[in-house]
């Protein structure tokens, strides 16, 4: 295995540096700045994801959020998961609203939750494998992580907060992009429906229209801070229900 590695780097090293003497061919000598260098060299390097200024969260809660979210609603074959829908945003920014009486079962429930992991696993949350993870989960769930008496009911907490995040209103932080809206099949909110919108609805074509509620005059925004958040049932012609999926069962 070693020997394979060392002939695939030095293949890659050779392409390298055969592209260097064609272009030196071409373009002929030249002096090289090195300010310039290293300025191009930064413009080269892949873009480092900038932490997102937290409200309520600290760094290390956020991060850890963001991976149970994710366990919870993955990115896969269907679609854009929790962390493209930015659950953890939206977590944060409720648990100083709607949700702050939670903000101590946040506190309790994540340290607790990293330290079963390590018990149980020999390594944090946050290090452990996808299938690691999973597993510490469903022992969160069942009431089995050891040492972790609240476990059953700070999992459903967490999960009932990624289900808001995921699939509530944008207007509350989550659900960017209306990924979660669009990966359930719900086309918007909608205040007039047209016969012919009705008619593309029951026959699942009705084009999604991509706004939050709140983009209506209809709906107060002020009023809305002070409400739960998440989507709270607005209609498309009564055939949707307050989690936005079809009330028909379809």
């Amino acid at each position: 295995m070693a020997d394979e590695q060392l002939r695939v780097l030095t293949r890659r090293d050779l392409l390298r540096a055969a592209g260097a003497v064609g272009a030196a061919a071409v373009a002929g000598p030249s002096i090289v700045d090195p300010l310039e260098a290293t300025q191009a060299a930064a413009q080269r390097a892949p873009a480092t994801r900038a932490r997102e200024t937290l409200e309520h969260l600290t760094a290390g809660e956020a991060d850890l959020v963001e991976a149970i979210a994710e366990r919870l609603i993955p990115t896969d074959s269907n679609g854009p998961g929790a962390r493209e829908a930015r659950v953890v945003h939206y977590i944060d920014r409720a648990l100083g609203g709607a949700l702050a009486s939670s903000r101590q079962a946040y506190a309790a429930g994540l340290p607790a939750l990293d330290q079963y992991a390590q018990a149980s696993r020999g390594r944090r949350f946050l290090q452990l494998s996808p299938t690691e993870q999973d597993a510490v989960l469903r022992a969160c769930e069942k009431g089995e992580a050891v040492g972790f008496a609240g476990a059953p009911q700070f999992f459903a907490m967490l999960l009932a907060h990624t289900r808001q995040g995921m699939f509530g209103d944008p207007y509350y932080g989550g659900n960017a992009n209306f990924v979660g809206w669009d990966l359930i099949g719900y086309p918007g909110v909608r205040t007039m429906v047209s016969a012919a919108d009705q008619r593309a609805l029951e026959a699942d074509r009705l084009r999604p229209n991509h706004k939050s509620a709140y983009d209506f005059d209809v709906f107060n925004k002020a009023s809305a801070r002070a409400e739960a958040p998440g989507f709270h049932g607005h209609t498309v012609a009564g055939h949707f229900d307050s989690e936005g999926g079809r009330s028909d069962g379809d």
